[in-house]
């Protein structure tokens, strides 16, 4: 009898290891998500914003998929294009996640898409705009839920246009977004009868502003529109402000140059248009219910950054949960993710051939702490894509 029931124990436990030996890996294992995004320097506050509206989706969606939790690997990348193979190669290769979501700068991100090509890895990018990454660049493991830079500066050059302004000046940062930002306004500002007269960078992040503040008021131009973004907006419009130009020379910019940067700007941003695909005060309910989502959860308002993490963490949480958590069903998680339509709060929209949105573009004024959608500058704009052959 004692030699039956240790026989019995035996093959109990032998059918219980042979249950585990053949169930799924993707079953047991928690489902790696590589974070990499500034925090620190001149957009540590973006990369924190995009961290938590990620996060926040992640949540919503239940925190887990067919029982696998994720688990996140957070990589500092620091604004530095020369440290991003190597960042991105320790989230791919060391820490094998099974989606790597990033970043904010483009050169940054440029060298994100290079290995996430050269390695078939997932990526997910919530802010750079690189227009590469969706025109030669573009791969169907890459997705964005951004924007392009040229983008939200197409929008502007459109309204500036319309609005009479015969000259401009543009000033930006000399690295790929601000280029492209500024390419795009002059196209259709260019297109709308305008002219670009004089175009100016300075590098990366210098904020020495004084020297081209000096030339646009000698230029007079009808108006100005720059690329900047966190610090170096704060910077910006408050020297512009302090230097008399604002009531002489409309400024515009995309909404970086206002957004999560009203506060400490105060009085200087008070009036200033902007062009973006959010804004503070849109209302619809899903907006709604994330910025209160959003408030209870980290305490302060959420800007169009954490808005967009938000959009990255419901697109992978649409791709995961059609593949029940299996990230080993990369064809059907890829299909899943560029077919499927965002709740966004910026308004619903749809993923390009490209894999980036195609979206409404509002029209804000800054108006004392928000910036507040005063129309549609233009209506489903998409990435041209130039150069993509996926």
């Amino acid at each position: 009898m004692k030699g039956q029931f240790v026989s019995r124990a035996a093959c109990a436990l032998c059918a219980t290891l042979a249950l585990f030996a053949t169930a799924p890996a993707s079953a047991q294992q928690k489902i790696k998500v590589g974070l990499m995004l500034p925090y620190s320097g001149t957009y540590a506050a973006l990369g924190n914003a995009i961290t938590n509206g990620f996060k926040l989706a992640i949540n919503e969606a239940g925190g887990k998929f067919s029982g696998r939790e994720i688990e996140y690997f957070s990589v500092d990348d620091e604004s530095e294009p020369a440290k991003a193979p190597d960042n991105v190669n320790k989230l791919i290769k060391r820490d094998n996640v099974d989606v790597v979501v990033g970043t904010v700068h483009s050169g940054v991100a440029i060298a994100m898409a290079k290995a996430a090509r050269d390695n078939n890895a997932l990526l997910i990018i919530p802010n750079a705009g690189a227009d590469e990454i969706t025109g030669p660049m573009c791969a169907p493991n890459i997705f964005r839920t951004s924007f392009s830079n040229s983008q939200p500066a197409r929008a502007m050059g459109k309204v500036a246009a319309e609005k009479g302004h015969k000259t401009a000046v543009t000033l930006t940062w000399k690295y790929a977004a601000g280029e492209q930002s500024t390419g795009g306004f002059k196209e259709t500002f260019e297109k709308g009868g305008g002219k670009v007269v004089k175009e100016m960078t300075l590098p990366f992040p210098n904020v020495e502003f004084q020297p081209f503040l000096t030339e646009i008021a000698s230029l007079k131009p009808d108006a100005v529109y720059v690329f900047f973004a966190g610090a170096g907006a704060v910077k910006f419009v408050k020297d512009y402000a302090a230097a008399g130009l604002k009531e002489k020379i409309p400024l515009y910019g995309p909404g970086f140059l206002t957004d999560g940067t009203l506060e400490a700007q105060g009085d200087a941003a008070q009036g200033l248009l902007t062009t973006l695909h959010y804004a503070d005060a849109l209302d619809n309910p899903k907006n709604n219910a994330f910025r209160a989502a959003y408030k209870a959860a980290y305490k302060t308002e959420p800007d169009v950054y954490a808005m967009q993490g938000y959009d990255a963490g419901q697109l992978l949480a649409a791709g995961l949960k059609a593949v029940n958590g299996d990230t080993s069903k990369r064809d059907a998680l890829i299909k899943a993710m560029e077919s499927t339509k965002i709740d966004s709060p910026r308004g619903p929209f749809a993923l390009s051939k490209a894999h980036n949105p195609v979206q409404d573009f509002y029209l804000r004024k800054v108006d004392g702490k928000e910036n507040k959608a005063i129309g549609v500058a233009i209506k489903d704009l998409s990435d041209p894509a130039v150069g993509c052959k996926m």
